[in-house]
């Protein structure tokens, strides 16, 4: 059953039954003075050689929830190997991978429930039909070669090279072929990108698809995985979470954007969506297929071809780099902006395209990773500046309401009439975030108009922007219909969204991850940058009409930057030697393996001491010969609020031996929080495979 993390019943608790109940059933078992959700996870046994005394008296299991199909063994493994491998109970991944809803019911309510569950006869293509869309040479071959091979698949495919398609064929193949299969297809935020839903309801019915995302309310939620479960949903189309689904006739598992981020989970059992896609996929011989115009690493690495000595990567890599109906990848054009004045925002040349695609009527997207209006207030007095008192961080100034807010802990006050410190009135905002680049934007074409005479159309998308139900939705849209000229945004316009009629796509400020602590920072820039190209000339008909052409225009003040330089031949292979290269000389990931421990106190000296002190009691478990323990650091925003925060670096070139190590590890960490040493922590937590250090 749901125990916290680091609790201390183990994870397995046996109770009393009148008769045996098959592994999977799900049960009302008494725990303390509540009655919990619990899942029979094996057979039912003797107490001999459970550790309990014979003549303990077990409390009795409650209800069983019968009417539901037990959770297959496949599941079982699956919620067993993502505990074992990320250093969770077993009863944590298992009941959240469960609908919250299903928590509360009763056997009755359960019953009365699954009556009103419809079932879906046979899926057929509907009008969208598969056989009316010409295929190309390079999907056709990957077609091929997924129907014709098992295993993982890398699906290297250029923005626009028809890999949704690619997807659509393999679940319609499949489909057709078992009347029993299932197909998961996963997205890593499928709030932005409604498309892909319905391009999959349009393809196979609304009836088929279901989705399991968390931005769905429980009864949602509820229905989705009851008719996942029971087989009625033929595809299941989610998020991260989806990967937990109960899916017992799965055949297939697509991972769509493969290299995003947003499948790592940051909260709680910190998994990798993607990873344990593959993982399940081997285990229930299902065909995986990972998706990509950049591929992780990771990814790109166990899909090498065998060469020499190497035999190659585990992964089959099938490319396909053409554009279908669209015109050629934008070309890149770097603005070095050592030669522009001082404080220049948007360069002359970039405001003159601008202003050249709006008056043709096209559109344009100016992408800023940073939402507010500026990234802090300062004093030019007395120096002061806008600092969360509770984080180590600047609150952001949001100018539309008039707060400072911080970003990490929520922490909200209205911005100061003059300096808190030295009382002079005139507080400035520095930098420059999403919001002011609007404004800035708006005044700079204030005097232009659009070829119907009307006034230029600036429209903002970022996380302030959509916080109300329906806003994102509103806003695609206007965007799709052309109603926007310029749209300004965080990362959330970058990925996923057919914009048809955008000619152009400019990165405002892309250096600061080119110089950052974390060896991921410029990867995931590279892939930024190229996922943010792949949004301009999307259309070859539409730019043929208009006689334009697509660009990507990058301000810059290291123009030279070998990351650069890939990016202007959209050359993903080059910049992914030149990365691998050197992780492979600095021993780093995909040639090493790392975890995290992490510690959180109110005091950083606590924190850090725990994590020394637990290095030390490690000296002497199994692996430790062969993994190393870096010292303890703060992290790089080390307060949040009010909790100090440190971490300490598990690397080792076995992943078995850190595995090793991080299992015996665990019992020394719980008993060292009992201990004086350990009482001034408020949590700890194990990070396997960390996505940021």
């Amino acid at each position: 059953m749901q125990t916290p993390a680091h609790a201390a019943l183990g994870d397995l608790l046996s109770y009393a039954g009148a008769a045996p109940l098959v592994p999977g059933t799900l049960v009302r078992v008494p725990l303390g003075r509540r009655e919990v959700l619990g899942v029979v996870w094996n057979e039912p046994t003797s107490l001999a050689g459970t550790g309990a005394e014979p003549d303990m008296a077990l409390k009795p299991v409650g209800a069983a929830l019968d009417a539901l199909a037990p959770l297959g063994e496949a599941w079982r493994d699956l919620v067993a190997f993502a505990a074992r491998y990320y250093q969770r109970s077993i009863g944590e991944i298992a009941l959240a991978a469960l609908p919250p809803q299903l928590r509360d019911l009763t056997t009755t309510q359960l019953a009365r429930r699954l009556k009103r569950k419809t079932t879906t006869g046979p899926v057929a293509e509907t009008a969208e039909a598969a056989n009316l869309i010409a295929l190309s040479p390079e999907q056709t071959a990957a077609l091929a070669r997924i129907e014709a091979e098992s295993g993982t698949f890398l699906l290297v495919g250029s923005t626009g090279s028809g890999k949704t398609e690619v997807y659509l064929r393999c679940v319609a193949d499949l489909l057709a072929r078992d009347p029993e299969a299932q197909a998961l297809v996963m997205v890593p935020e499928i709030n932005l990108t409604p498309q892909l839903e319905a391009r999959f309801k349009a393809r196979f019915g609304d009836e088929a698809v279901v989705s399991l995302h968390s931005g769905m309310t429980n009864p949602q939620r509820l229905a989705s995985w009851l008719a996942a479960h029971s087989g009625a949903a033929r595809i299941v189309l989610g998020t991260r979470m989806a990967v937990f689904a109960s899916i017992p006739g799965l055949k297939l598992i697509v991972v769509d954007e493969e290299h995003d981020p947003s499948y790592k989970q940051q909260e709680g059992a910190r998994y990798s969506a993607r990873d344990l896609a593959v993982w399940r996929g081997q285990r229930e011989g299902a065909k995986v297929i990972l998706g990509s115009a950049t591929p992780s690493l990771e990814s790109w690495h166990q899909s090498r071809p065998a060469e020499g000595d190497d035999p190659g990567g585990r992964y089959v890599r099938l490319e396909m780099p053409s554009r279908i109906g669209a015109g050629e990848l934008p070309a890149v054009r770097l603005v070095d902006m050592n030669l522009q004045p001082p404080k220049t925002v948007l360069s002359g040349a970039l405001l003159d395209a601008i202003g050249q695609r709006i008056a043709r009527g096209e559109q344009s997207m100016i992408f800023l990773n940073r939402r507010g209006y500026a990234p802090v207030l300062a004093c030019g007095d007395c120096g002061w500046k806008s600092e969360c008192p509770h984080c180590s961080a600047y609150r952001v100034f949001h100018k539309i309401d008039r707060t400072l807010r911080c970003h990490h802990c929520g922490f909200t006050e209205r911005v100061p009439r003059a300096c808190p410190a030295c009382g002079n009135p005139d507080i400035a905002p520095v930098g420059r975030g999403t919001e002011r680049l609007e404004e800035h934007l708006a005044e700079l074409f204030a005097a232009v108009k659009r070829p119907d005479g009307s006034a230029v159309r600036i429209a903002r998308i970022d996380a302030d922007s959509t916080k109300k139900q329906g806003a994102l939705e509103s806003q695609l849209a206007a965007v799709h219909a052309g109603e926007v000229d310029v749209l300004v945004g965080t990362q959330m316009i970058a990925k996923g969204h057919d914009f048809r009629r955008i000619t152009l796509v400019a990165a405002v400020n892309p250096d600061g991850a080119l110089f950052s602590s974390d060896f991921r920072a410029p990867e995931r820039l590279f892939s930024l940058l190229m996922q943010s190209a792949g949004r301009a000339g999307r259309d070859a008909a539409y730019l043929a009409a208009q006689g334009a052409t697509a660009e990507m225009w990058i301000q810059t003040f290291h123009s030279q930057h070998p990351l650069f330089m890939a990016l202007r031949k959209h050359d993903y292979a080059a910049f992914a030697k030149q990365q691998l290269d050197e992780r492979q000389a600095a021993a780093m990931p995909p040639f090493a393996f790392q975890a995290l421990l992490r510690a959180d106190a109110r005091e950083q000296s606590v924190a850090q001491a725990f994590l020394n002190i637990a290095a030390d009691a490690a000296e002497a478990l199994p692996g430790a010969d062969i993994v190393t323990r870096y010292p303890a650091v703060p992290l790089s925003i080390q307060r949040v609020a009010n909790v100090e925060r440190a971490q300490m670096l598990i690397e080792s070139p076995s992943r078995a031996a850190l595995q090793r190590l991080l299992a015996s590890w665990q019992p020394l960490l719980h008993e060292l929080r009992r201990t004086p040493e350990g009482k001034g922590v408020i949590r700890w937590l194990v990070d396997v495979d960390p996505h940021s250090i």
